[in-house]
């Protein structure tokens, strides 16, 4: 019988897949441009929120999504290359690695994009608080940032696809349904420790989790538009 698991917690996971889709939103209305611009800046606001209540839940959230638990050290990312390390349920250290890239890559973007300014049909909400040379450099690192953004989400791809493909491992599941089943002769694969912990995921985390990002929400809202 195989061993199920909680390693995402729900907010994890919808965390994930709003995320997932407000990029995929600020993709396609920057590209249309003109009047779809503000539903480019709106989708960033979005982004942006989410983001902060990641960072937010990286250190209360359940014991998987806290970046403690599995932002790997030196020695161990070495080991895990080597092949010397297990597994882990959540994240294995370069995925950690990964995870970290995607989040203050994003940040970066959702940031500066509070500055940005094309002259034309866009202008952020703190453009006007800085000088026309630092809504430049913003701008630049704004579009320059896309592509590292592309090439991070285009590995993120990779990595999913490889460990189907050749290591059987379905990492979409565990995101959807939030739980990972272990077979039992599998078990030998990941620490005793992981085995052991299960994220908590009951009514007050996930209420907690809701507070949190409609505080987080109504915050952001306000600095905008003041």
């Amino acid at each position: 019988m195989k061993k199920i698991i909680r390693v995402w917690d729900l907010p994890i996971r919808l965390f994930h897949w709003l995320l997932l889709i407000c990029i995929i939103v600020s993709f396609i209305s920057v590209k249309i441009g003109g009047n779809a611009m503000e539903i480019h800046a709106r989708a960033g606001y979005c982004v942006l929120a989410l983001i902060l209540f990641r960072i937010c839940w990286g250190f209360i959230g359940s014991h998987h999504a806290r970046f403690i638990n599995f932002i790997p050290k030196p020695r161990t990312l070495l080991s895990f290359v080597s092949g010397k390390t297990q597994a882990g349920l959540g994240h294995n250290p370069l995925g950690a690695l990964s995870v970290l890239a995607l989040i203050f890559s994003i940040g970066v973007q959702a940031v500066t994009g509070l500055f940005a300014n094309d002259d034309i049909s866009f202008e952020g909400p703190f453009a006007k608080y800085v000088s026309n040379s630092t809504v430049s450099f913003l701008n630049s690192i704004h579009h320059l940032n896309e592509t590292v953004l592309i090439v991070l989400i285009a590995l993120h791809l990779c990595a999913i696809l490889y460990y189907y493909k050749y290591k059987g491992e379905n990492l979409v599941k565990p995101m959807i349904m939030g739980d990972k089943e272990i077979d039992p002769s599998e078990e030998a694969k990941y620490s005793p420790t992981d085995l052991g912990q299960t994220s908590k995921d009951g009514g007050l985390q996930r209420g907690f989790a809701l507070l949190l990002l409609s505080l987080i929400a109504v915050i952001l809202t306000y600095l905008i538009t003041a």
